[in-house]
């Protein structure tokens, strides 16, 4: 009987543990499609948070590559005070990485919806 109590209360705290993330990510980050993204990418700054081979492999059409990896040490090349435009493979480090972004003053953060491996606009490969 006290395995299952315990392993109640851990799944409760699993589960609060994702909404709260959830709700912390929809106050950070506004999910686009792509129709939405390319819209607006133009007129913002546009990041690609994938590691450098994978950018070399093919990567949006004017996008800047800033790892996630990077991003903490980085993040003075990103200006606050314009949109900013985020992708990744698929949308799991865009999303951690509008969470840090939030988090140091950055108000207008937006995600392709997906991330690049549902991306088929333009691309450029090195």
């Amino acid at each position: 009987m006290e395995i299952l109590v315990t392993i109640a209360i851990i799944l409760v705290f699993v589960v609060a543990y994702i909404l709260i993330n959830s709700m912390r990510l929809k106050k950070a980050v506004t999910n686009l499609t792509q129709e939405e993204f390319i819209q607006g990418y133009r007129k913002a700054q546009l990041i690609d948070l994938r590691e450098p081979k994978e950018f070399e492999a093919g990567h949006i059409l004017g996008a800047r590559n800033i790892p996630m990896t990077q991003l903490k040490q980085r993040q003075n090349e990103i200006r606050p005070d314009l949109p900013v435009y985020l992708y990744c493979q698929n949308s799991g480090r865009s999303a951690r990485a509008a969470l840090t972004l939030k988090k140091k003053g950055y108000n207008h953060l937006y995600q392709l919806q997906g991330g690049f491996k549902t991306w088929t606009g333009k691309v450029k490969m090195k």
